[in-house]
């Protein structure tokens, strides 16, 4: 029993340990190749090196490894809370991965209905991977969410989703959808169905990257009104921030935990909402009752011949 005890509690050391490296490593990234900047320094993503490609070269940037590192960290994160489960909830862990399941799976059958009961898993994933890529920014390293490329590439998994639903009612029903309400609308209906993407990506990524500037802003503006204020005084004092003191983190409650965290439950809540509202679900049943009722006709004609 001991034995057994120890080597769980070795595992549950090593899944904590592998979920802080990949943060300690954005880190550690961030301060070796950052160079020092004077005053407000507000840029997008650095590039770290670029594979030479056929068509076009593949940049290698900031955004992208850190956002494979959240991702290994969330990795090793739902391997802590689902190692050692068992039949009968007996550990807050286990409880707490329970609540996340249950309230995934809840707000999905709300917003999507029962056919898409199967979309859990990834909206849980869509929540958490946006989630923690915006809290990043709490560790000093650059948040994914305020690269455009990042969240555009989001957008476009979800425009796919999005499309592939729609042909479930055949593609004449889908083309013939771009026709209604009255044929002369055609244009702006296509225009429409390709503005999807675009306005979710433009949405989230320029809601966290507005509070990073802010913030930002703030932060460098009370860091002057404290040297024009006490740079009278002699010695370390001078140089006391004192303004900087409060209101940078009030701030930062705001724009990097709040914000957020409500950024991406608005684009897991457009992603349920555009993907359920795409499937046609009368037309869908009908393809589905002529599939059965083909399979029934040839299955007969089989036991006649």
């Amino acid at each position: 029993m001991n034995k057994k005890s120890m080597s769980f509690k070795l595992i549950d050391a090593v899944l904590i340990l592998m979920m802080i490296v990949p943060l300690a490593c954005a880190m550690a990234i961030q301060v070796m190749t950052k160079p020092a900047a004077d005053g407000v320094a507000i840029e997008g993503a650095r590039i770290f090196f670029t594979i030479p490609m056929p068509i076009q070269d593949l940049p290698i940037t900031e955004s992208q490894v850190n956002t494979w590192l959240i991702m290994i960290s969330l990795f090793f994160l739902c391997l802590y809370l689902t190692h050692g489960l068992t039949e009968k909830c007996e550990s807050r862990r286990q409880a707490f991965a329970e609540w996340i399941v249950e309230k995934t799976d809840e707000l999905v059958k709300e917003n999507m209905g029962e056919y898409f009961k199967s979309f859990s898993p990834f909206v849980c994933g869509i929540l958490a991977l946006s989630a923690f890529s915006s809290l990043s920014s709490m560790l000093g390293i650059f948040p994914p969410t305020s690269d455009i490329n990042v969240v555009a590439g989001w957008a476009v998994i979800v425009f796919i989703l999005i499309t592939y639903y729609k042909l479930k009612g055949g593609v004449f029903n889908y083309l013939k959808s771009f026709t209604q309400p009255v044929p002369v609308l055609t244009p702006f209906n296509i225009i429409s169905e390709f503005a999807t993407p675009v306005s979710m990506s433009f949405r989230h990524y320029g809601n966290v990257l507005s509070g990073t500037v802010i913030s930002a802003l703030v932060a460098t503006g009370l860091q002057g009104l404290s040297h024009m204020l006490l740079s009278w005084i002699p010695g370390k004092l001078g140089e006391f921030p004192l303004f900087q003191i409060g209101l940078p983190a009030v701030l930062s409650l705001y724009f990097d935990i709040f914000s957020g965290c409500m950024q991406a439950f608005i684009f897991a809540m457009l992603t349920m909402l555009y993907v359920a509202g795409a499937f046609p679900v009368e037309e869908w049943q009908k393809r589905m009752e002529k599939k059965k009722n083909r399979k029934k006709k040839t299955a007969q004609y089989e036991t006649v011949k």
